[in-house]
């Protein structure tokens, strides 16, 4: 039988273990998203744990057609997702051996989730103008998780980088500049926030 564990580096373990964090989280407020929009199904007028006040309301924005997009609630796709997430970084834990073409795939369905929340976002931000907050939630999850399987898949070079492409890219992740770009990118999202929302967020 072919052995399908590897040993694994302590960075690698790092990664899966930022994934698996990150994913037990962005699970747990889809989870809670879901109960309470079964909630809200029953009884319109429930007063939801994420209802903080005008603008921090996830009542208001499940009752918005962005947050049933494909005819069910979104929550279910995160779920249902979040629950995968969480699975692949155990098996990395475990020193279970994924194939290049496993974790490209994986890369790809992740990028799509991405975007799909930050079209959620921006959505919430400028169109419904509430937030959710358990959404939010989600959102930097789901970056965060982005970002610690890209920096794996570039670190194994699965994207079949040339040579010097592939150098210039372990200084580039040697540095940390790929962290520091979230950080930055994550830090502008929040400023985006609090400019359109000031004072009101915490009224």
């Amino acid at each position: 039988m072919r052995n399908i564990f590897k040993p694994q580096n302590n960075s690698e373990k790092g990664l899966y273990i930022t994934m698996l964090v990150a994913g037990i989280f962005a699970f747990l407020a889809a989870f809670v998203l879901s109960v309470e929009k079964v909630h809200l199904l029953q009884n319109p007028d429930a007063v939801l744990s994420c209802t903080v006040n005008l603008v921090l309301n996830c009542a208001s924005v499940m009752k918005t057609p962005q947050a049933s997009l494909f005819g069910f609630p979104n929550s279910f796709i995160g779920v249902a997702g979040f629950a995968i997430v969480i699975a692949v970084a155990m098996g990395g834990l475990l020193k279970v051996k994924y194939s290049r073409d496993y974790l490209v795939t994986a890369q790809f369905f992740y990028g799509l989730g991405l975007l799909f929340s930050y079209w959620l976002f921006f959505q919430s931000v400028y169109v419904i103008q509430v937030l959710c907050p358990w959404c939010l939630v989600v959102t930097f999850m789901t970056t965060i998780i982005f970002e610690a399987l890209l920096r794996m898949n570039l670190r194994r070079n699965n994207f079949s980088l040339s040579k010097t492409a592939n150098a210039k890219v372990q200084k580039f992740l040697d540095k940390d500049f790929d962290r520091l770009i979230v950080a930055a990118w994550i830090v502008l999202l929040i400023a985006l926030v609090l400019g359109k929302f000031g004072d009101a967020l915490f009224a």
